[in-house]
């Protein structure tokens, strides 16, 4: 390419990390802009650091495809270079009549979407898994898990940096114009000074920014409009913190809003609640938690994990999901798209990625380097 980079990535959150440390494999010349001052400081060090497994997906839909084999991906990575994780499983909770019908209809669309090791728990095989939780039926997942997100960032950073991915922080993208060989991008460095390179290839990976980087270059697409959610948590004091040791999640919600209120454990044994989900003015980066949604936190709770007192909870932290669902849409799945069809050969769009975007983040990566090998 006669260009001053092949390939440039707008965003340093997992994805764009995955992206470069796959491209990196076969690829020279690859630049990561990156407007924080080091990696994954928006969605991808603000969730659950949850390994799905797949379960809750429309079929033949990109997030049920690249869960499923986004999570082996991991497993396998996580295995080989002692990044830390704990394949704890999963309970989800039906504590009515109502949640036991959705509860039947998740099993079968688990089956559809390949997870094939899933099953049922009556009340009392609930109560040997985990005797502090409360539910009249329930699905138990054991592919589930967590990871340690920073832990699985810092290797596709090593990873990158070691096969010549050159990255630069506290860098703001400009502009973005189409030219002949490729695209002339415009920055602001860290001083404060602008510059400009051309690159034959970029792939957009800014996530809660990639609908107007997307914008920047002349893409207007409606169905590209990102809406910022919210997810607010609240974390388990001790010494009740110790009594699960699984995940458990209620039943989630119609049109997979979100998941509900669910309990997740942590790498160093701690426990929370959460998310919420909080529809915001858009391009409103508000991480506060509202002490005030304390109780609907406990009332939520309370449901299946009926030893919680409300003194129990105290405020955590909050992430921002990229949903391209507006408020009471319907599904929506990842984007993931080359634009050529719109003139903009070279162009892949990545929007959307919100859960299960990091059990996805390998497969995202491989689903790319598909169609950067297609340009080449």
């Amino acid at each position: 390419m006669n260009t001053d980079i092949n390939i440039t990535i707008i965003g340093a959150g997992v994805v764009g990390l995955a992206i470069a440390a796959k491209l990196s494999e076969k690829y020279q010349n690859i630049f990561v802009i990156e407007r924080h001052r080091s990696f994954g400081q928006e969605t991808s060090s603000r969730n659950s650091e949850v390994i799905h497994s797949g379960i809750y997906y429309p079929k033949g839909s990109l997030k049920a495809k690249l869960c499923v084999e986004g999570r082996d991906m991991l497993y396998s990575l996580c295995e080989k270079e002692d990044i830390l994780f704990n394949k704890c499983g999963k309970i989800i909770v039906a504590t009515n009549d109502e949640e036991v019908e959705e509860l039947n209809g998740l099993q079968t669309k688990a089956i559809d979407n390949g997870v094939d090791d899933l099953s049922v728990l009556s009340q009392e095989k609930l109560k040997e898994l985990e005797p502090n939780v409360a539910g009249i039926k329930a699905l138990f997942s054991p592919s589930t898990g967590i990871i340690d997100s920073h832990g699985l960032m810092r290797y596709f950073v090593k990873k990158s940096t070691l096969n010549g991915v050159e990255f630069s922080y506290l860098s703001n993208v400009n502009s973005i114009q189409k030219i002949k060989e490729g695209y002339e991008i415009k920055v602001t460095d860290p001083g404060g000074d602008e510059f400009s390179f051309t690159t034959g290839i970029v792939i957009n990976s800014a996530g809660l920014e990639a609908d107007s980087i997307a914008h920047m270059v002349g893409i207007n697409n409606p169905g590209y409009k990102i809406y910022f959610c919210k997810g607010e948590y609240f974390r388990v004091n001790p010494p009740k913190n110790r009594l699960v040791s699984r995940l458990v999640y209620p039943v989630p919600f119609k049109n997979l809003t979100g998941l509900g209120v669910h309990a997740t454990i942590d790498l160093s044994g701690g426990l929370k609640l959460g998310p919420n989900a909080i529809y915001l003015d858009n391009k409103i980066y508000d991480y506060k938690v509202d002490e005030s949604h304390l109780s609907d936190f406990y009332n939520s709770a309370i449901k299946f994990l009926p030893f919680l007192e409300k003194e129990d909870i105290s405020p955590d932290q909050a992430g921002i999901r990229a949903k391209l669902q507006a408020p009471g849409g319907l599904f929506k799945d990842f984007v993931i798209q080359e634009e050529s069809e719109r003139g903009f050969s070279g162009f892949i769009n990545l929007l959307g990625i919100e859960s299960p975007g990091l059990t996805s983040s390998m497969a995202i990566a491989k689903y790319v380097d598909n169609i950067v090998a297609g340009l080449f």
